[in-house]
C-alpha cells in the first residue's frame, strides 16, 4: 500500500500543540517527502521557544506516522527561519537555468491558481493581489500568494514580512505567514534596495524554484502577483503549470486600456481563461469636502469587459488608506471598512465561481 501525503497529515492531525491546536491546523509541517517506506518532514517554528515545544513533540509525531500502513522509517526535522546568512538554515541557490520539464504539471498541495496580472505597470496590480489573497483567507480560504515581479518586487513590504525563508536541506524553501496567508517572494532573498539583474533563463529558472522548490503545504488557491507586460514570467508560467484563469487589472484611462488589451490577448493565445475584470483607482473622493472626481475616468474597464463579453469584478477606489495599509505591511482588506467589504466581495464571488 503506498503512503499518501494525505495519509500522513491526518495522522499528524491528532498530535497537538500546548493550546489544544493541532500541528497541521497551524500548518507547521513542511517539506514533507516520501521514498517508499520512508517519510521525512520538517516541523517549523517561529522562534526558538516554539522549536522547544515542537522538539518535544517529535516522539507523537514520529509515533503517530509510524503505525500507518507501510511506514518502515519516520525523519523529522525542527526548523526555525533565520533572517540572513549564519542561522539555522541551508542556503539556497537561486536563480539559474530551468530544468527541463514535460508540460505542465500541478504545484504539489495547490488546488487551483490564480495569476493577476496587468498590460502596464502603475495601475494597482500588486495591491489588488495582496488584498485578495488578505480577503479569501478571512473568507476561510487556505491562501498563497507568490510575487512573481522578479525585477520590482513588492509583496514583501506590503504584507509586511522580510525575512529570509528557512530551508532544511538547501532545495526545499519554507515561505514566511503574514495575516493568515503563506507568501513568497524573491524580495525576500534580497536586500530592499538590491536590484536582479538577470537575463531571460535566470528568470525562468526563478520562476520555476518559487513554484516547485517552495513547501506552499496543501492550498485552496495560489494568487500570482504577475509583473506588468507580456513577457518570459507570463510565458513560463503557462507553460509550466496548470492555471485556474487570470485576473487583468486596469484603471479607466484609455493608456491603460490599451495594455490591458494587450495583456487579455497574451492569456488567449496562452489558452489561460480570464476570470474577469477590475477597474482599480476608478474614483476618488475627497476626504476634505467629500466630492468625488474620476481622476483617470470611470466605467472604462467595465465596458471593455462588456464588449469582450468577460466578468465584471468591480470598482475599486483611489483612497489614501490604501496607500497608507500597504506601505504599513497592512493590506487594507486585513480591516474593515468600505474597501475592505469591496475586497470581500470580490472573494466571495470567486469563491461562488469555484475558482477558489
Amino acid at each position: 500500500m503506498s503512503i499518501t501525503k494525505e495519509a500522513v497529515l491526518a495522522a499528524l492531525s491528532r498530535v497537538l500543540l500546548p493550546g489544544g491546536e493541532s500541528i497541521v491546523a497551524r500548518d507547521l509541517v513542511r517539506a514533507m517527502g516520501i521514498d517508499g517506506g520512508k517519510v521525512r518532514f520538517v516541523l517549523e517554528a517561529e522562534n526558538a521557544a516554539a522549536a522547544s515545544v515542537l522538539e518535544g513533540l517529535k516522539p507523537a509525531a514520529e509515533q503517530a506516522v509510524r503505525v500507518l500502513d507501510g511506514v518502515s522509517e519516520v525523519h523529522i526535522g525542527v526548523a526555525t527561519p533565520a533572517p540572513g546568512p549564519g542561522g539555522n538554515t541551508a542556503p539556497v541557490k537561486f536563480g539559474g537555468h530551468p530544468t527541463p520539464q514535460a508540460g505542465p504539471k500541478p504545484v504539489p498541495g495547490v488546488k487551483q491558481i490564480i495569476a493577476v496580472g496587468s498590460g502596464k505597470g502603475g495601475v494597482g496590480k500588486s495591491t489588488v493581489a495582496s488584498n485578495l489573497a488578505v480577503a479569501l483567507a478571512r473568507a476561510g480560504r487556505k491562501v498563497g500568494l507568490l510575487d512573481a515581479d522578479i525585477y520590482g518586487p513588492s509583496q514583501p513590504r506590503m504584507m509586511g514580512v522580510n525575512k529570509r525563508p528557512a530551508s532544511p536541506d538547501g532545495k526545499t524553501i519554507i515561505p514566511l505567514v503574514a495575516h493568515g496567508v503563506t507568501v513568497m517572494s524573491v524580495g525576500f532573498m534580497l536586500k530592499e534596495e538590491e536590484a536582479v539583474v538577470w537575463r531571460g533563463p535566470m528568470l525562468m529558472g526563478a520562476i520555476q524554484q518559487l513554484l516547485y522548490q517552495v513547501d506552499w503545504g496543501v492550498l485552496d488557491v495560489l494568487i500570482i502577483d504577475l509583473p506588468p507586460g507580456t513577457g518570459d514570467v507570463q510565458l513560463t508560467l503557462a507553460q509550466k503549470t496548470p492555471l485556474a484563469g487570470a485576473i487583468v487589472v486596469s484603471t479607466p484611462q484609455d493608456v491603460a486600456l490599451l495594455d490591458a488589451r494587450r495583456a487579455l490577448d497574451m492569456f488567449a493565445r496562452l489558452k489561460v481563461p480570464v476570470l474577469g475584470l477590475i477597474e482599480n483607482m476608478s474614483t476618488y473622493i475627497c476626504p476634505n469636502c467629500g466630492h468625488e472626481a474620476h481622476l483617470f475616468g470611470h466605467g472604462g474597464v467595465g465596458g471593455e469587459a462588456e464588449k469582450l463579453g468577460l466578468p465584471f469584478l468591480g470598482e475599486l477606489p483611489l483612497d489614501l488608506s490604501v496607500r497608507l495599509a500597504g506601505d504599513g505591511g497592512t493590506p487594507i482588506a486585513a480591516g474593515e471598512g468600505p474597501i475592505s467589504d469591496a475586497y470581500a466581495a470580490l472573494a466571495a464571488r470567486l469563491v461562488a465561481q469555484g475558482v477558489a
